[in-house]
């Protein structure tokens, strides 16, 4: 009896560029950052000259929050140890400026904090800091301020009393509430995007151990920042032209015993990594009849995929001649023929699941673990290594062995070799922070932290379609 073979290929592919300001190329996003500026530097429609913050927080934590940002502004040094921080001055680093002014602060008092620790229940305790917070941001809303950015300077005394809290409710059974997702939720109602800036990280002395070094506090806020006031901190080089990446996820807005209602949304991204945000219809899902992980009908997949590309049209002002959907698990047939109905009207599309694993992991024989970019096709199964040892950086930022993401499921027009260096690509597009790279690409990326904001917007009220609010 002749055993079954398992034909085993690698490859290695190269790490992809980044493009920053006057076209200028780099790998690494803090690198390019510093030595050419901004992606939209000279783009006079795109570029933030000047950034106006607010500020809501008590007198000593706004008032460290804005030490801080001052104190990063002339650059912070990372000692040797992490990449420097540029700055952020109309002359180096972002090439903007920051407007802080007294007029544009609200002040939570001592007597507003113990009101809401008053309570005997959590539960009660984080509604009135909600609802606290949202009234402070409505106030500055009102003001003829027009705020490129929100800083919520939470002070530590207010968050031990609320930041998370979790109940059950006799309808739909045990309910996690967050105060961060809250807050973008209500930032929303007024068009505000935000910041949060946490005690311990604006009062952390220098030998601190509890938070990330000052230069990658600073590169992850100000990068964050220039993104949310309108600029783009770099673009993708070598996505194809009119291409729309789009990631499909599910969350889930109620449970009981029997049933589990979810929402699918989707996170879409045009080829400058520039996205959008959009949530489908609300869907009922049975896991004890049809498995743990929710799928949709065909004629739900259609709707949410036509939403998608109408409102993509509608943002992006083009419709794209390519689009490419990732999602975590397997596409059900109906599933697919569903989002194939709706791309009909596309010149090329291609469908294909992409999911961590931690059961497969590949040894390198050398000092430093397997390469990122590697590519290891195991029979019918593909695995891409997006974290790993980084050559260009000549060195290892991960502190484990590294797992490899793996890619299924295909089903579309485009070459595997093409797609898998465009998931490489995709994990360098996190504009809330400034790190090298994720192990997700950016349209699974955010599935979770948009699926979190989203149980907090209630059906009635429509999500902001822009990235910024969510991140």
């Amino acid at each position: 009896m002749k055993l079954n073979e398992t034909i085993i290929k690698t490859s290695v592919l190269p790490e992809p560029s980044l493009e920053f300001a006057f076209a200028r190329l780099h790998k690494s996003p803090r690198w390019g950052v510093t030595a050419f500026g901004p992606r939209s530097f000279e783009q006079s429609n795109r570029h933030p000259e000047t950034i106006r913050l607010g500020f809501i927080g008590s007198g000593p934590s706004t008032g460290s929050a804005r030490e801080w940002i001052e104190s990063c502004l002339a650059g912070v040094s990372g000692e040797g140890e992490y990449d420097d921080f540029p700055g952020f001055t109309s002359e180096q680093g972002f090439y903007s400026r920051v407007l802080m002014e007294d007029a544009w602060c609200e002040q939570i008092t001592r007597r507003e904090i113990r009101d809401v620790g008053s309570p005997r229940l959590r539960r009660d305790r984080f509604e009135l800091a909600v609802k606290l917070l949202e009234d402070k941001m409505r106030l500055l809303a009102e003001r003829d301020n027009h705020l490129d950015c929100l800083v919520l300077a939470l002070p530590d005394d207010l968050l031990n009393h609320c930041k998370t809290v979790t109940y059950i409710d006799p309808k739909v059974g045990q309910i996690h509430r967050d105060l961060r997702r809250a807050l973008k939720s209500a930032a929303m109602k007024y068009r505000m995007p935000t910041q949060i800036i946490l005690q311990r990280t604006s009062e952390a002395k220098p030998t601190s151990r509890q938070v990330d070094h000052k230069s990658r506090c600073a590169w992850n806020f100000f990068t964050s920042l220039y993104f949310k006031a309108g600029g783009i901190p770099w673009s993708p080089y070598d996505l194809m032209p009119g291409t729309c990446h789009i990631g499909i996820s599910f969350h889930r807005r109620a449970t009981s015993e029997e049933y589990s209602y979810f929402t699918s949304t989707a996170q879409a991204f045009d080829e400058h990594g520039e996205g959008l945000v959009l949530r489908g219809q609300d869907f009922s899902w049975d896991a004890k009849r049809s498995g743990p992980s929710p799928h949709l009908s065909r004629d739900l997949a259609a709707e949410l995929m036509e939403l998608t590309l109408e409102r993509y049209k509608a943002e992006m002002k083009q419709q794209p001649n390519r689009v490419v959907v990732h999602k975590s698990s397997q596409f059900w047939t109906e599933e697919r023929e569903g989002f194939e109905d709706a791309l009909s009207g596309v010149h090329s599309y291609d469908l294909l699941s992409v999911n961590p694993v931690s059961d497969i992991r590949l040894l390198r024989d050398g000092q430093y673990p397997v390469l990122r970019g590697s590519h290891v096709q195991i029979g019918g199964k593909h695995l891409l290594y997006t974290t790993g040892y980084i050559p260009s950086l000549n060195a290892y930022p991960h502190g484990h062995v590294p797992s490899p993401i793996m890619v299924f499921d295909h089903h579309g027009d485009t070459e595997l070799p093409r797609l898998l260096a465009e998931i490489l690509t995709l994990t360098k597009m996190n504009w809330n922070m400034a790190g090298f790279a994720g192990l997700l690409p950016i349209t699974v990326r955010f599935a979770r932290v948009v699926g979190e904001i989203m149980t907090e917007i209630p059906g009635e009220r429509n999500p902001l379609p822009q990235f910024k609010f969510y991140t």
